[in-house]
């Protein structure tokens, strides 16, 4: 029975032990943006895969703020958003997998940040955002950071009746204040989840401080009340 006890606490220890082991750090999730230490960013015009003809411009203007809070500097994206289209580089599907020297040539940029738009649209409870961002280096060309954010921006709920009338009341009230909110509020949203994670860069105080902080999945998901 002793032994048996003995084995038993042996193997929860273990257990304990390896899973406090396997604990992912941003300097091991991302050593490769460590390694090279980016401080000028580029900002591609998103690569649009929905049928939302708008969501490229739209939320181009929404990528920038969250990269600097981070410690980085973001080139501006207007001027690069004029420089890109007179050069025929608009389509950033085109250079993703790509050599990016140029960009590093033309910008000084030390990473080339790519947004990527899965889904950008009206549900019935609100609005539904899946995005990815790839930041690659102009140097190597390997991906320094990749995260993905699934975004739900929920308008129902927000009466108080209840039962069935209340249910239909909260999806014509998510109707309605879904086509007067500006889709770039779920965008803002999902940048903030995505970024929370990225290692910050030069002009942050806890530069190069946050190798040991834990990495969070490189997917999230999240649904936020509108």
């Amino acid at each position: 029975m002793r032994k048996s006890l003995y084995v038993i606490v042996l193997a929860f220890v273990t257990l304990a032990v390896t899973s406090c082991g396997t604990t992912r750090t941003k300097g091991m999730q991302y050593a490769k943006l460590y390694e090279e230490k980016p401080v000028v960013l580029l900002i591609m015009p998103p690569i649009n895969n929905t049928t939302n003809v708008e969501a490229k411009d739209l939320f181009f203007t929404s990528v920038s703020e969250p990269l600097a809070e981070a410690g980085y500097y973001v080139l501006p994206p207007l001027m690069a958003m004029d420089v890109l289209r007179n050069e025929s580089a608009y389509d950033a599907e085109l250079f993703i997998d790509a050599p990016l020297g140029q960009f590093k040539e033309y910008f000084g940029a030390d990473a080339v940040v790519f947004p990527v738009i899965d889904s950008w649209k009206k549900v019935v409870t609100g609005i539904n955002t899946k995005i990815t961002y790839i930041v690659k280096s102009t140097t190597t060309n390997e991906v320094l950071f990749e995260r993905t954010c699934n975004l739900t921006l929920d308008y129902t709920g927000n009466n108080t009746s209840g039962g069935l009338l209340g249910a239909l009341i909260d999806v014509a009230v998510a109707a309605i204040e879904t086509a007067a909110t500006d889709h770039i509020k779920a965008a803002r949203l999902a940048n903030e989840f995505i970024f929370k994670d990225i290692p910050v860069g030069k002009y942050h105080p806890r530069y190069m401080q946050d190798m040991e902080d834990e990495a969070q999945p490189k997917v999230v998901s999240r649904t936020v009340k509108g």
